[in-house]
């Protein structure tokens, strides 16, 4: 299955909810603090589709998801959630994918994410798609890592310039 920008006037935001919090539901236990998705809502989700590039695999049902956010010198990738029952596949490759197709066209020059410290799994996996480690941080009151920045530095091309005397 492709990935693909929600479709104009997607309003399934209890099933992308759902979704993201069925595909993050394996953290819970594993990393401190809890993932930001338990403080998610179908509002929340809404506003910050407004806001950010929202990406699926599928509609009914929505298999995964991601949202791609500009900064100015990269597209964050964040949420991005696969259906347990989808892992394996190609799903999140296929959102990486196209996440890097839209940076490009915006003319930013990498990726970037952050995953928790202890999700060395996620870790493998997105090295394996050319992310590397660049940076670590704490989240408040915690005096250790609980989290890492992977970036994927992308070829945007030269920008030739012609100039006409």
């Amino acid at each position: 299955m492709r990935a693909a920008p929600a479709p104009d006037g997607f309003s399934d935001w209890p099933a992308l909810l759902a979704l993201i919090l069925r595909a993050f539901r394996y953290m819970d236990g594993v990393i401190d603090p809890p993932s930001s998705a338990h403080r998610l809502s179908v509002d929340s989700l809404r506003d910050r589709a407004a806001a950010e590039h929202l990406y699926l695999v599928g509609t009914d049902p929505i298999l995964a998801c991601a949202f791609f956010a500009e900064q100015p010198d990269a597209l964050y990738i964040g949420k991005l959630a696969v259906d347990p029952s989808q892992q394996g596949r190609g799903l999140g490759r296929a959102l990486v994918a196209e996440a890097e197709a839209l940076a490009r066209r915006l003319g930013l020059p990498r990726l970037r994410l952050e995953t928790r410290i202890e999700l060395t799994g996620n870790h493998a996996a997105f090295a394996r798609m050319g992310f590397v480690r660049t940076a670590e941080k704490a989240h408040p009151g915690f005096d250790r890592t609980t989290s890492i920045t992977m970036e994927k530095p992308l070829d945007i091309g030269s920008r030739a310039h012609i100039f006409c005397a």
